[in-house]
């Protein structure tokens, strides 16, 4: 017999109004699961409870779901790619720092153990991760406790650049057939994994580094399987460049008429669509597009604007119909900041206050993303949901005065008041540590990592530049 535990007397809980479809709060109320099931949210719980948690001191609400993030590279790049950006190539960092520095094998497993446990401390209890397959990534993925979806990427060819100016692209003999079916592998290991916890995720990495064949093979084997697929499209400007270059219609455009925007499609970023005020191009037609063909978006702020861009805006894309979810994509991995950083930016790029409530952002990363996911059991608090769930330390200094502790958290407070997390049903953070993970250890790690990677970049980049030229440091050396 399944055992419940209770939270009793939560000072705050943000709950779940399934007939108006939003959060609400609610006061000195409770919470229960059985097992990985949520049994009650209200008041006067008056069931059995073998574990009780008192409340009065907490804001419980649901597991953030993070539908966009690059953990087997990412956490590594810090001191690193914060200012790098090529200014000759849409401010980009894609294409000639990120194939300069990259992790070895054992730096992936160490960069993706930071990243899980940042992920953690931050609120997510769902996360998509966006991975080239290596070895042991699907271990470590159900060991850290995450509702884990493994999206191994692939693709037809890779981009590169000669001399800093120009983008060129290699493709593959087989069109990507190989990377293809090394791939499905490792999905259906995913979705057969012994945890039964884990997910995954059709992942073609790039509009622009896919061939049409390609997609419509990955669009199959999604349905297939029943799961989403997840694309890069509408990222940066080289990309929009080459696609209307070789096409005469945007990306988006492209790929709707292949048939890749539907309801099961993620796209990653859509930021230069045809409306953005960089882009010069006869259409209004994208986002339209996007609304009608029920398509979700993977907004990810920081690893744009840490270049100068933004998403025009948060809620041009809301009143379109569009559905967002929020993503890290970058390091840190700190999804409530993500959280605060789409709010304040779509604040800014809208030239309006009220235009991004901090619960609509909350809702992005609860709601949204479930729906992205295809899944009405996440993201939630409500009977019959996933025991996914948050507990968030009132008496945090970074929480006072207390008046509002959603707009406390994100605006202020962030991870330092996260006290527990819990993924499905079974507690992974407990008084601000992660449990399942060595995160102490795994960052110390990361300074190797970094030194391996760094001392490889003459090797990959098109200049022969060392690390220091690629990166120079913030200051300079006395």
């Amino acid at each position: 017999m399944t055992e419940n535990t209770l939270i009793r007397n939560a000072a705050w809980v943000i709950a779940w109004d399934e007939v108006l479809q939003r959060h609400y709060y609610l006061k000195d109320a409770d919470v229960a699961f059985a097992g990985n099931t949520l049994s009650f949210v209200g008041r006067n719980y008056a069931g059995p409870a073998a574990r009780e948690i008192d409340g009065r001191r907490l804001c419980v609400m649901p597991g953030l779901i993070d539908i966009h993030s690059h953990p087997m590279s990412e956490p590594m790049s810090k001191g690193f790619s914060e200012d790098a950006g090529n200014p000759r190539l849409g401010l980009s960092g894609l294409y000639d720092y990120m194939p300069a520095f990259r992790p070895d094998a054992a730096g992936m497993l160490t960069c993706a153990e930071v990243a899980y446990a940042e992920l953690l401390r931050s609120g997510v209890t769902t996360l998509v991760d966006l991975s080239v397959p290596y070895p042991g990534w699907l271990d470590l993925l159900a060991r850290s406790g995450l509702r884990g979806i493994a999206a191994p990427m692939f693709r037809s060819a890779r981009w590169y650049t000669e001399d800093g100016r120009a983008v060129k692209y290699e493709w593959s003999a087989d069109g990507g057939a190989a990377a293809f079916a090394a791939a499905l592998e490792v999905v259906d290991q995913a979705l057969n994994h012994p945890s039964a916890r884990l997910g995954a995720m059709v992942t073609p990495s790039q509009v622009d580094t896919c061939t049409p064949e390609l997609l419509r093979k990955a669009q199959a084997a999604a349905r297939a399987r029943g799961i989403p697929l997840q694309i890069h499209a509408s990222q940066s400007l080289v990309e929009f460049g080459e696609m209307t270059r070789r096409h005469g219609i945007t990306p988006l455009q492209w790929l709707d008429q292949l048939g890749l925007l539907a309801r099961d499609t993620i796209i990653a970023h859509a930021i230069f669509v045809d409306s953005h005020s960089w882009i010069r191009w006869g259409t209004r037609r994208d986002l339209a597009l996007l609304a009608e063909r029920e398509t979700s978006v993977a907004h990810c702020p920081t690893v744009f604007v840490r270049h100068g861009m933004l998403l025009e805006h948060f809620n041009a894309y809301r009143e379109q119909g569009i559905n967002l979810g929020l993503g890290t994509d970058t390091f840190p991995h700190n999804m409530l900041e993500e959280l605060r950083l789409a709010a304040l930016l779509g604040r800014a790029a809208s030239r309006q206050l009220e235009i991004v409530p901090t619960g609509e952002v909350l809702t992005a990363a609860t709601i949204g993303g479930a729906k992205a996911l295809q899944r009405d059991d996440i993201g939630r608090l409500a009977p019959g949901a996933k025991a996914d769930l948050v507990l968030i330390d009132l008496d945090h200094p970074m929480m006072k005065p207390l008046r509002d502790p959603l707009r406390s958290l994100v605006h202020t407070a962030a991870e330092r008041a996260v006290r527990d997390v819990f993924v499905d049903g079974v507690q992974v953070v407990a008084g601000g540590r992660v449990t399942t993970l060595d995160y102490e250890g795994a960052a110390r790690r990361l300074d190797a990592a970094r030194l391996r990677a760094e001392a490889e970049v003459p090797r990959h980049d098109w200049g022969r530049r060392r690390g220091e030229e690629l990166s120079p440091l913030s200051l300079p050396l006395g």
